[in-house]
């Protein structure tokens, strides 16, 4: 089943190579690979291998990438073939949607519409290209299993797409029947060594006579396991000589697949419930038990008057109710607050009081406590957004981050927003962002925009490096918190005068 494949350029290139100016400008700068063509017609449908259809195709059928469906409602394919013009790594694409189980780009199997990509963070340079297409509904197809292992050279396997057939982006080099062709898994080193990362795989015959060209990128590559097939990677790029080509090692990305299409449910067990506002327990790695316990909030959720724009307040008596919830989102303990610790809208928006029981108290009353991380997040982190105000809890992923945050005369930096699944409303502020896998707090919800206004109370605007203002209604906004741990000394007590301490300080 020898088949001729398109040549791609030396480095790898688009999933769309010259795809038309719309799909090349989101898909094209990143470094990929092509497609399969040549071979033969597949026989019969493989329930598991499905085409990615975009509305920015320049192909009349809207293929762009092959995909693979590994769980009823997941499909993995290449990261450049989930990329946008805008760049998210996370994103919920209008008119993207997939037909599975069919030999035919245009006819049979089941379509099904695409609810959000994520992409890896790593990229395409970095030995990320991979991504996971969540589809809207679940899929009625047979879903392929990731094989055990990473295969080991000279391992058979096949590989399979509705790549172009020409090199002329014209209908006739664009075909409709799926092809296949049976191919072995070749020495990292066939690949090139300075462009294959461990995370590849490299596959194809070593004359490039066998192997994937323009438009199968993310496509399959399978091996038999008995009576079934099992994915070993999805098509990534070429060197555009007469050499195999890359795929992504399904098998290494296993952890990274499972983590995100995991559907989480988080509980309210530790959230706070403070008036009008949430806030979780927290406490730094170097807190002790017989330190006073911590409540973390907004500083716009201080009960007295708000922090000045520019400034900081510290040490202010304040005492406030306060409902710690269980698991079940009753109440489990009734706590005070005695001390206003420290309070800020400026640079972040903030609020640490100090409780009326130390965390030796709490721990032996089962009381959940955060851990304060101490690093920042990034671009697609997953977070549990947990509202003990609301009784509500929400989880999404970091959709990216606002270099300056504008609203009502003041200014934060680096807020992160999120992306649509979390869309808490009012009476979630000060709630946690928490890292579902470390259970530590990342940050704290603060605000939205609500109306589509320009950096007004309740419409936040975001400033970029460049000076420009954006708008974006309807987003929502945390702070991180990773810059709290560097200010806490022992006792609970905040020293603002710490080398590495970074949060405001109260006006002269």
């Amino acid at each position: 089943m020898v088949f001729q494949g398109l040549r791609t350029p030396s480095i790898r290139i688009g999933a769309v190579l010259a795809l038309g100016l719309a799909l090349a400008a989101s898909v094209l700068s990143a470094p990929v690979a092509s497609a399969i063509s040549g071979g033969v017609e597949s026989p019969a449908a493989y329930a598991f291998h499905g085409s990615l259809q975009r509305p920015d195709s320049p192909r009349p059928d809207g293929h762009v990438c092959g995909t693979t469906l590994i769980a009823p409602q997941w499909t993995l394919t290449a990261g450049h073939c989930a990329r946008t013009e805008d760049q998210k790594l996370v994103g919920y694409p209008p008119d993207w949607k997939v037909r599975i189980g069919s030999t035919s780009v245009t006819s049979g199997g089941e379509v099904i519409e695409v609810e959000k990509f994520i992409n890896h963070p790593a990229g395409v340079a970095g030995g990320g290209d991979i991504a996971l297409l969540k589809l809207k509904t679940p899929a009625k197809s047979q879903p392929i299993a990731i094989a055990e292992n990473s295969p080991a050279p000279g391992d058979a396997t096949r590989i399979m797409g509705w790549g172009m057939t020409c090199d002329q982006m014209e209908p006739a080099c664009f075909p409709d029947r799926q092809r296949e062709a049976d191919t072995v898994v070749q020495e990292k080193a066939a690949c090139g060594e300075e462009r294959i990362d461990d995370t590849e795989i490299c596959v194809g015959s070593l004359d490039g006579t066998v192997g994937p060209t323009n438009m199968d990128s993310g496509g399959p590559a399978v091996v038999r396991a008995g009576d079934e097939w099992r994915l070993i990677g999805a098509v990534s790029g070429g060197s555009g000589g007469p050499d195999p080509y890359i795929y992504s090692d399904a098998n290494a990305f296993r952890t990274w697949l499972a983590d995100n299409m995991t559907e989480r449910e988080p509980t309210l067990e530790g959230a706070v419930s403070l008036g009008n506002c949430s806030g979780s327990v927290v406490r730094a790695n170097h807190s002790r038990p017989e330190d006073p316990a911590l409540l973390l909030t907004n500083g716009h959720c201080v009960d007295g008057e708000r922090p000045a724009p520019g400034s900081a307040v510290v040490d202010r008596p304040e005492q406030r109710d306060v409902t710690v919830l269980g698991e079940d989102g009753e109440p489990t303990t009734n706590l005070s607050t005695t001390t206003l610790t420290y309070a800020t809208m400026t640079g972040t928006d903030v609020a640490l009081y100090e409780l009326n029981k130390t965390y030796a108290e709490l721990a032996a009353e089962k009381v959940k406590v955060f851990a304060l991380a101490g690093d920042p997040v990034g671009q697609a982190d997953p977070i549990d957004l947990v509202s003990g105000g609301l009784g509500e809890t929400w989880n999404c992923e970091i959709g990216g981050a606002a270099p300056e945050l504008r609203e009502e005369g003041y200014v934060q930096h680096n807020a992160v927003w999120y992306t649509e699944d979390c869309s808490p409303s009012s009476g979630a502020s000060g709630s946690p962002l928490i890292d579902p896998h470390t259970e530590a707090v990342v940050g704290v919800h603060n605000t939205g925009n609500i109306f589509g206004e320009v950096c007004t109370a309740n419409n936040p605007c975001e400033v970029d490096a460049a000076g420009n203002t954006t708008v974006h209604k309807f987003r929502k906004y945390g702070q991180q918190t990773a810059a709290i741990p560097a200010c806490l000394a022992a006792g609970s007590k905040l020293d603002l005068s710490r080398p590495d301490c970074a949060l405001t300080k109260p006006s002269a």
